[in-house]
């Protein structure tokens, strides 16, 4: 699953297809949509252990031209099984980018990237830092 970051924004032509498309990646329906769910020209995801946010915008928003090819920066989303995440991003229909890149001198950081089926970047990476925050957190928590 992915998890990590606040808010990103995905362009797509059709964005009740990419609703679609991302709804199965993260198993999850979007909880907002405007401005109407049958014909939404914005929809939003919360999802992960902070509850980040996803919004998919219709491309004809965007301020820039949208082309047909990968855009925008590469996100890194922490996720635990690397190999598998990515194995079930390329069986839900994105392309591979960047196959899985060990970065660092073996200290866990490792990444991949696709490119998703409406042209988005979508990293993934098996991050030691995000654990640990997140261990922290969990451990000063009120009982």
């Amino acid at each position: 699953m992915l998890r990590g970051l606040a808010t990103v924004s995905f362009y797509a032509d059709d964005v009740k297809a990419a609703r679609e498309w991302y709804s199965k990646l993260l198993g999850i329906e979007a909880y907002y949509a405007v401005p109407s769910v049958e014909e939404p020209a914005y929809v939003e995801f919360r999802f992960g252990d902070f509850q980040c946010e996803l919004g998919i915008i219709d491309a004809k928003y965007a301020r820039q031209e949208v082309g047909s090819g990968p855009a925008g920066a590469i996100i890194n989303w922490h996720v635990d099984d690397l190999e598998g995440e990515l194995q079930r991003l390329l069986d839900l229909g994105a392309t591979l980018h960047e196959p899985i890149v060990e970065r660092g001198n073996n200290t866990g950081f490792r990444t991949a990237a696709v490119v998703d089926p409406f042209g988005n970047l979508i990293g993934i990476m098996n991050n030691p830092h995000y654990l640990q925050i997140l261990a922290d957190l969990r451990a000063n928590a009120p009982a």
